[in-house]
């Protein structure tokens, strides 16, 4: 057994990364915040990342630095999640296209999609103008991609 945190796994194309639902993740109600699903959707995209071999931290040690920003996120909330909640965040990357990554995402509790994401999020230079990704960060996400590729 580790004490690491988990980075989720691959299924597929799809990554899926369990997440559960906390106190500080829910409104007064007992339901999820609506931004709370940002955070789940945000740290599968990054867990993806991390398990496809690109990490954050090295993406900024490079002699050309850089970093992603999130251009579009548009969500469909379908159904609600609750206090305690185990959840599943289904990351796929579908393209590449110039600076932009193409990304969909659900929410899912037992196979029933709670939320659905479409983000466009772009790479940039440290001093936030979009640029293309590098050809290593390429190669990594290439095989993971379902649409129209880089």
């Amino acid at each position: 057994m580790t004490d690491q945190p988990t980075a989720g796994r691959f299924d597929g194309l799809d990554h899926l990364l369990p997440v559960r639902v906390y106190y500080e993740d829910t409104d007064f109600t007992g339901l999820v915040y609506h931004a709370s699903f940002v955070r789940y959707f945000e740290r599968g995209r990054s867990d993806f990342l991390r398990l496809a071999g690109v990490g954050h931290a090295e993406l900024l040690e490079q002699d050309e630095p850089l970093a992603f920003v999130v251009a579009t996120l548009n969500l469909t909330y379908v159904k609600p999640a609750r206090i305690d909640d185990a959840l599943v965040v289904r990351t796929r990357y579908e393209a590449i296209k110039g600076p932009r990554l193409i990304i969909r995402q659900t929410v899912e509790r037992d196979g029933e999609v709670l939320c659905r994401a479409d983000v466009v999020a772009v790479c940039i230079h440290l001093d936030g103008r979009p640029r293309r990704p590098t050809k290593r960060l390429v190669e990594l996400v290439t095989p993971w991609l379902s649409g129209e590729g880089a």
